[in-house]
């Protein structure tokens, strides 16, 4: 991958950065080449893409524009201040808070013209005052909770909800939403029931506010699995869900291993790689690193590489499954993995300072990828890649 522009998520500067051996690459046309495959896949219904945590590590200051060029209609954040670091950057198309903010963000998002999602009556209240004050009209998404018990209103209330909303100085209902809490898994029956769920309190809602622009289910796993699309099908009629929110997929990453065959054709956006810092052969019967919890049976070659669990390497992953390239092929992790540093087991091969080593990624024919550290940490890809410190420099290629 070609350097591009160092990411400028922490302190120091881009030159001191631009030094350190251990960065994540990020390939943009990778990116874009995802979305346009999830642009076609949702079609006819709009694809927004999330960007919420630093677009899950990747940079959202620097994926943002590449999504949009890629055919995304919108973008989705989870904080107020997501939102308005977009919007001083200069990004115009629309950006949607996922979740209610505090009222006294209110001001702000109405400020930088931020589409908000609504499930509470205080919140409703606070940002039509805002509205009102600022004298602009503000597009909100009503959420109803189908399901998932995280975040949304109450069926019984959706409507209630509803009448505030269209009753309400300066406010749009503009959209109904929900979230799949199970779409990941095809065997789980939860999702057809959040799905019917949603589709009779749309109908309940629609006779409140019958012309809303955006009605929206999917996640990247609905998306994939062509949920809301069947749902569109068998409708026949008027398209009920007009819009899908992507976000890990968009990435190149699994949303879970129940849709792996569906997203065979999505490439991973980040590789994560540094240098060998120091060599050294060890004799068996020696431990390694604090605690010296992990003693050879024999003498080995190992490497020391400079990053660790302040770049996101998970503390206990010499205790799992999880591998490094080094010299185009597997090694496991000797010892718990300290702040800035981890050592690697390199056997008796040939291993020189400055060699690299890949942590996720291709190296030669050898390929680490983070699904597999995700599964050897019993977690999601998600955390993977959003664990990723700012302190490690994100370089950000094209091919």
């Amino acid at each position: 991958m070609s350097n591009g522009a160092v990411g400028s998520a922490t302190s120091g500067s881009a030159a001191a950065r631009a030094l350190r051996p251990t960065r994540a690459e990020v390939n943009l046309a990778a990116l874009r080449r995802n979305v346009a495959r999830l642009v076609t896949l949702a079609a006819p219904a709009e694809l927004w893409v999330v960007v919420k945590a630093d677009a899950y590590g990747h940079g959202a200051l620097q994926c943002a524009p590449q999504v949009l060029a890629a055919g995304a209609s919108g973008l989705c954040v989870a904080l107020a201040q997501e939102a308005v670091a977009l919007r001083e950057a200069g990004v115009t198309a629309p950006l949607m808070v996922l979740s209610e903010q505090s009222p006294a963000a209110a001001d702000l998002l109405v400020a930088h013209d931020v589409t908000c999602v609504v499930y509470n009556e205080h919140y409703v209240t606070a940002l039509s005052a805002a509205a009102t004050r600022a004298k602009r009209q503000v597009k909100v998404h009503l959420k109803i909770d189908t399901g998932m018990h995280r975040a949304g209103v109450d069926p019984s209330r959706a409507v209630e909800r509803t009448r505030q909303i269209v009753s309400s100085a300066g406010l749009e209902l503009e959209g109904v939403m929900t979230h799949l809490a199970t779409a990941d898994d095809p065997q789980h029956p939860a999702t057809q029931r959040q799905l019917v769920t949603f589709e009779q309190m749309l109908a309940e809602v629609r006779a409140v506010a019958p012309h809303l622009r955006y009605v929206h289910a999917a996640n990247s796993a609905a998306t994939l699995r062509g949920l809301t699309a069947a749902a569109n099908a068998a409708a026949q009629g008027v398209a009920q869900h007009t819009m899908v929110r992507a976000g890990i997929s968009a990435y190149g990453l699994l949303p879970g291993d129940g849709v792996a065959d569906l997203a065979a054709s999505l490439e991973p956006v980040m590789r994560l790689r540094t240098e060998v810092a120091h060599v050294q052969r060890v004799g068996a019967g020696e431990g390694v690193s604090y605690g010296l919890r992990t003693v050879l049976e024999h003498d080995t070659t190992v490497a020391t590489l400079p990053l660790g669990y302040a770049d996101g390497i998970s503390r206990r992953a010499w205790s799992t499954d999880a591998r490094v390239l080094v010299g185009g092929r597997r090694r496991r992790i000797l010892g718990v993995v300290t702040m800035d540093q981890l050592m690697v087991d390199c056997g008796n091969d040939t291993v020189r300072v400055g060699d690299e080593a890949v942590i996720f990624g291709m190296q030669g024919s050898e390929r680490i990828t983070i699904e597999d550290w995700a599964r050897a940490l019993d977690t999601i890809t998600y955390e993977v890649v959003c664990n990723v410190s700012s302190r490690v420099p994100r370089i950000y290629g094209d091919q």
